[in-house]
């Protein structure tokens, strides 16, 4: 005994014919991104802004460009202590000693930012770091604590 031809086969169900109307209904937008808390629009940017700087110095740091401790004071002790092992990682490598202002034939810029706020403290961000064609992302996690921003985490992908 032979089944009918149907569209539908295998465990995937797939619809065969195409289709001619446009979608009837746009998803809303709300612009707040996936943000645990409803945040304003110059919060977020004064984040964005300064995580954006941030995460500038932290890339720069690693790639022997800029002395480490010109982020102590924006960095957990376990962050600024990551930052400063991969600095001298890369300066071992290298054959230079890091925070030199060595000159590299590509720099590195963060041209993109996504920030999260989990609450009016606490923000995660994802960035996106350009080197020359190449790029990198870094995601932070920042806290405010006594009326500052601190980089609570930090991870280079």
């Amino acid at each position: 005994m032979t089944s009918p031809l149907t569209s539908v086969q295998g465990t995937l169900a797939l619809q065969l014919t195409p289709l001619t109307e446009p979608p009837t209904e746009r998803p809303e937008r709300s612009g707040t991104g996936a943000d645990v808390i409803e945040i304003g629009r110059s919060r977020r940017r004064e984040l964005e802004l300064w995580a954006t700087r941030f995460t500038q110095a932290a890339v720069e740091i690693v790639g022997g460009d800029r002395p480490a401790h010109q982020l102590v004071r924006w960095a957990t002790p376990v962050v600024f202590a990551d930052l400063k092992r991969r600095a001298e990682l890369v300066a071992r490598s290298g054959g230079h000693r890091p925070g030199e202002a060595r000159v590299q034939p590509v720099h590195p810029k963060v041209v993109g930012v996504h920030t999260c706020f989990v609450s009016d403290d606490v923000a995660e961000a994802s960035l996106h770091v350009r080197y020359g064609p190449r790029s990198r992302a870094v995601a932070a996690r920042f806290e405010r604590h006594e009326g500052r921003w601190m980089c609570t985490a930090l991870d280079f992908s």
